[in-house]
Formats: structure tokens, sequence, C-alpha cells
């Protein structure tokens, strides 16, 4: 089965269109001013803070979105005989991909691994490249959910394999520090995309234990 997503195309960005696209003085004015409005209220910050904390998580806003604009997913023909390369025709695994990212309900860090598994087609990538995927949708704040399957759709569209698996495991601070407070719980969410034909069912059950999810 060939799902199609609606994963925009994202343009990798100069630092001057990055400018020009967002203010990123507005951010930093209004961090500033929750900064403030926190202090105020309930005088949590010291003066160095309250004049420059605004200006570092602006900056890291700005890190983190220049990161997700990665957009180099360079291919190769699978079986390329000009390169001596044999067509490829079992699973790529490449497992325990360190992911940080952000919960969109509480903008709190939810850390953990990314395993992603493919069958090829007629393409295939570099290995670091799916590591790179897995970052790039890291970096904004969303759902554990989402960022699953923005992966999985992505490679789905990029690759056009027989077959891919995305896996995340992650543990999730709005559960660790606030509400129910539970130290050791860890999310799993899975996505797959598959080509019509493709034994699907066989191929994650190979994945999984390819993975080694504990």
């Amino acid at each position: 089965m060939i799902v199609k997503s609606n994963v925009e195309k994202v343009m990798k960005l100069s630092d001057e269109e990055l400018q020009k696209k967002i203010d990123w003085s507005k951010i930093e004015s209004i961090l500033n001013d929750m900064v403030g409005v926190l202090h105020e209220e309930l005088g949590w910050f010291n003066q160095e803070e309250l004049d420059n904390t605004g200006k570092r998580v602006a900056k890291f806003y700005k890190e983190w979105y220049e990161q997700s604009q990665w957009d180099q997913f360079k291919l190769f023909e699978n079986g390329d005989m000009r390169y001596g390369c044999e067509k490829y025709d079992e699973l790529i695994v490449l497992r325990d991909i360190e992911i940080s990212s952000m919960c969109s309900h509480h903008m709190l860090p939810f850390i953990g691994r990314c395993h992603i598994a493919y069958l090829p087609d007629k393409k295939v990538c570099g290995v670091s490249k799916l590591a790179r995927v897995a970052k790039k949708f890291a970096n904004k704040p969303q759902i554990q959910e989402q960022l699953t399957n923005d992966i999985v759709n992505y490679l789905n569209e990029e690759l056009n394999p027989q077959f891919v698996m995305v896996v995340i495991e992650a543990q999730h601070m709005c559960m660790k520090i606030r509400g129910v407070k539970d130290n050791n719980s860890k999310m799993i969410t899975s996505a797959i995309r598959y080509q019509d034909g493709a034994n699907w069912k066989t191929l994650k059950e190979e994945s999984l234990k390819l993975f080694k999810i504990n």
C-alpha cells in the first residue's frame, strides 16, 4: 500500500533569507516579556537572567529551526553496476538514533531513540541521511505520534521503498517533572508504509527483531 502524505518539501534557506522570513527580534522581545512576567509574579530570576534569558532562548529556537531546514537527501541507484554495486534486496536498518524534541502540549522535552528500517526498491541513501532525517523532524514542538509519521512519510516519498518502518521510544519530561511524575515510563510509537504486494507483516517482524527494543 503506497501512502501519500502532505509533507512539504522544505527549501534550504540562507542566513539572509531566514532573517527576512522570520522576525527573530520579535520572538526575543516576547520571550523577554514572558520572563519578566514570570519573575514579577513568581520571583524566579536574577537580574542577569532577566537581561539575557529571552535572548538565549530565542537563539536556541533559531538554531533549532535552521537545523530543521536540512534538505540534502541524496539518493543512489540500487545496484549501479558502474560502481560494481549489486542490487540490494534485504532490509537496511539503522537503530538507536538519538533524538531530542519538545512536547507541543507543555513545551517540555522528550528524549529517546529512533529506529528506521527499509527494504529498498530502485533507490538507496547513505546511512547518515537516515539519522539526519530523524533529527530534521525532531527539531520543533510536536507530539511523538506526529514526529513518527513525519519521518516515515518523508522516507517513503524520497526513497519510494518496498517497505519502510519507523519506531520511536522516548521519555517525556512532561510526565517526569509534572502531573503523574512517572520516572520510568517510556512511550513507543511506530509507523509503516509499504508498496502493494510487499510482505509487510514478515518485514515488520524482522524489523522489530533487528531494532532489539527492550
